[in-house]
């Protein structure tokens, strides 16, 4: 079977998985230092929202988006929800046919995550959404209350050759979102290095591909805060990208990584965290995403965006109890990882 093909199969069986057959055995005890956060479907993203003890996280397989309590480690979904509220933009999201169709149930698919800090502690989260529709659902999050009100306020529609990966604000009030691979018929070829792009949204003007930005699958992204620069992850190629917006010509950097990395995270001492899936090759690592093979490990390397040089501070082994890492976040005095698997996060000390 051709790798693209392949890689479309796995992610087509990772969208259909029962949560029960993803959840690892072993119960939530710790494995050496490393503590847990289970119960959870597939936390295949996570962002901490300003100025506050929650972090959000977002389910990828029949998941879901779910708030959980930096302190206590307790965790509530909220989106979709009864508790969720609608305010709906009709200014600033005009194209939007309305709010996430409650009929899609366990279609529902919570896939990468952003969040735009606003004034005093209402934030607004940016979701990827899987289901009826290819969409960015946009959620407004109020944690001054003791229990964080969540309100959604919006969608953007994907283009039709687009299906989101992951999103990152802009400061101008826009966002830009990945597509590793675009849908079309027939659909790139295994060897095309272009296969994928990143998309540019703003209010009133909609989507436009930022200028040099084709290239092999990106996934994760992250805009700098001034917006002049884009580092994303270019999961098939073991690569990450640092690419200008605004820029002509475009100017553009990558650098090598020992892993397929997927998301990637600001911290809070203004370097980024990329994490992914490491094996021998990228064929092994498709193989192994589902399950745990003794050969692969979840790793976590650090980005110094002025140098643009990566330095690997995590690798851990597949156990049944964790596998498949997707993404890392400093919270406090440990780095949260997430997975496409499972029913947790993994909590490593900070080293």
């Amino acid at each position: 079977m051709k790798m693209r093909s392949l890689l479309v199969c796995v992610l087509v069986s990772v969208a259909m998985l029962p949560v029960e057959t993803a959840q690892p055995a072993g119960g939530c005890d710790p494995q050496g230092d490393i503590r847990f956060i289970c119960g959870m479907p597939s936390p295949e993203d996570i962002v901490a929202l300003p100025q506050s003890d929650w972090v959000v996280t977002s389910g990828w397989i029949r998941g879901a988006m779910h708030l959980v309590n930096s302190r206590d480690f307790s965790h509530v979904q909220v989106f979709p929800a009864a508790t969720t509220r609608e305010r709906w933009d009709k200014t600033t999201y005009a194209a939007c046919p309305g709010p996430v169709d409650p009929a899609e149930k366990e279609k529902f698919s919570a896939h990468g995550l952003a969040v735009a800090p606003g004034p005093g502690r209402v934030h607004t989260v940016y979701l990827v959404h899987h289901g009826f529709r290819e969409s960015i659902e946009v959620l407004e999050v109020d944690t001054t209350p003791q229990a964080p009100v969540v309100s959604w306020v919006g969608c953007v529609v994907a283009p039709p050759t687009a299906a989101f990966n992951s999103i990152s604000p802009l400061p101008d009030g826009g966002f830009v979102a990945t597509n590793p691979t675009r849908r079309t018929t027939p659909p790139p070829s295994r060897d095309d290095p272009t296969s994928g792009e990143i998309w540019e949204w703003h209010p009133g003007t909609g989507f436009q591909i930022v200028p040099g930005s084709q290239s092999e699958g990106p996934n994760g992204i992250e805009a700098s805060r001034d917006g002049r620069w884009l580092y994303v992850n270019l999961w098939p190629a073991r690569k990450v990208m640092r690419l200008s917006r605004g820029q002509t010509p475009p100017a553009r950097q990558l650098i090598d990584v020992d892993f397929q990395p997927d998301n990637m995270r600001w911290q809070p001492d203004g370097t980024l965290l990329t994490t992914g899936q490491g094996a021998v090759t990228r064929e092994r690592v498709i193989q192994c995403l589902l399950k745990v093979c003794a050969d692969t490990s979840s790793v976590v390397a650090r980005i110094d965006p002025t140098t643009f040089t990566a330095r690997e501070i995590i690798r851990l082994p597949a156990t049944e109890r964790f596998y498949s890492a997707t993404t890392a976040l400093q919270v406090g005095k440990e780095i949260w990882i997430g997975t496409v698997t499972g029913d947790r996060i993994a909590r490593h000390p900070l080293r």
